[in-house]
């Protein structure tokens, strides 16, 4: 399904044709994100996203840019996340020579000036205040300081105020020049794909520059009993994460952890969301999940909750947890995780844009694409014996880990609910 090729400056091509297919997809894909950071570049790779739309030599302005994508009718975005970085456009297939030719254009020339940088500046932390205003979003920035600390997957990809409003030129290429290089780029086509979109593709990112030496800063933690971290904020509802560190994404027990969290919270049928909101009404949402990096990662269930019944909601959900260590799930359950997790894949790689996000993402990150047929070969092949093995070894009490969003300020009272001697009450 997926051709690799590589241009002579190293950068990898990946393509896959569907003759049928009306649309075509151009994704170009960097293994690098905000991980790659250093403190006075924190937000930086986000903010670089944002200004690749702001204008070439060639297309000056933004609205010269999307005046294009426009006139095709394409879709067209980017995205930042801690390890990569993507920017697209899907369009109708007879117009992916355009797309690519934009895409090549703003990634390798585009002007970083100095006055479009200080009106984006504006944007940027209007970004950041919208976050903090979304508790349900903000618990992840609050989660994720909980685990790593002051390193670059404990800070927030949108960055610090200071380091926002004091960005330059210079400290934009300093980034862009150090990390945007051949060897951490995959351009991924698909759909219905003309050679001379793959032709295109060659043109315009055999400009882009060598290989350099380096990666990403190394995940560092340490934890030796529950850790609890609360956000004060008056609101009708408090939002949660409980978590524990789990492996990353480098794990041969990636696909039973899948597994194991469809059980406990994917979707309206889980363990979770019919005990805590089905049974008990504690919730409005439930649900957990993998959130997992290259060399780590956590298991983590997400709730919105009465804030009066917080502390039930945290014991309930524990109790869960406990027992599905302690039992495993039954072969029924076990089952329709399974069929969850491999209908949610076929529907997310059946469009030209889903498969080669699901392509590139692992080449670019983890070095090496999958076909969907190894994927869903690895789902098939987890026990019932793997998911209750996982769980065993992951749902530890010394491990336990408690973001909270809410009108609180007492972290000891959570605390508490967390220890060893709560769970086995």
């Amino acid at each position: 399904m997926f051709e690799l090729d590589h241009l002579e400056n190293g950068v990898r091509t990946l393509v896959s044709h569907n003759g049928d297919a009306p649309s075509a997809t151009a994704l170009v894909m960097f293994g690098v994100g905000s991980r790659f950071e250093q403190a006075q570049q924190c937000g930086i790779a986000h903010f670089a996203e944002h200004m690749f739309f702001k204008g070439t030599e060639r297309r000056p302005t933004a609205r010269d840019i999307s005046v294009e994508i426009d006139g095709i009718g394409g879709d067209f975005n980017a995205f930042t996340g801690k390890e990569y970085t993507g920017y697209y456009v899907k369009s109708a297939a007879e117009h992916l020579d355009l797309a690519v030719d934009v895409l090549g254009d703003m990634l390798l020339h585009s002007k970083f000036d100095g006055e479009e940088i200080e009106r984006e500046k504006g944007v940027i932390l209007e970004e950041m205040a919208m976050y903090r205003d979304l508790p349900q979003r903000y618990v992840g920035n609050v989660y994720d300081h909980l685990l790593y600390g002051d390193t670059p997957l404990g800070w927030d990809i949108v960055g610090t105020e200071d380091v926002i409003r004091g960005a330059t030129p210079e400290l934009f290429h300093s980034f862009i020049d150090r990390w945007y290089t051949a060897n951490r780029v995959v351009v991924g086509l698909a759909g219905n794909v003309s050679e001379s979109a793959k032709a295109k593709v060659a043109e315009a990112f055999s400009a882009i520059p060598a290989a350099n030496e380096g990666t990403r800063a190394a995940a560092e933690w340490s934890q030796d009993g529950p850790k609890v971290q609360v956000h004060y904020k008056e609101s009708e509802q408090a939002h949660l994460l409980l978590g524990v560190r789990a492996p990353g994404l480098d794990s041969p027990d990636r696909y039973a952890i899948g597994v194991m969290n469809a059980i406990l919270g994917g979707g309206m049928s889980s363990r979770l969301f019919t005990e805590v909101r089905e049974r008990r009404g504690l919730c409005y949402y439930v649900y957990s999940h993998h959130d997992a990096y290259v060399d780590a990662g956590s298991l983590v269930v997400a709730a919105g909750v009465d804030t009066n019944r917080i502390d039930l909601a945290i014991t309930t959900i524990l109790e869960e947890l406990a027992k599905l260590a302690d039992d495993g799930p039954d072969q029924a359950e076990f089952t329709k995780a399974k069929n969850y997790l491999k209908g949610k894949f076929v529907l997310g790689v059946e469009d030209p844009r889903g498969l080669i996000m699901f392509g590139a993402r692992r080449e670019v990150v983890e070095g090496g694409f999958w076909e969907p047929a190894q994927a869903l070969a690895a789902i098939d092949a987890v026990s019932i014996a793997d998911v209750q093995r996982v769980a065993k070894e992951l749902f530890n009490t010394e491990q336990r880990n408690l973001a909270v969003v809410g009108p609180y300020e007492d972290a000891e009272r959570f605390e508490k609910l967390l220890s060893p001697a709560t769970a086995t009450a």
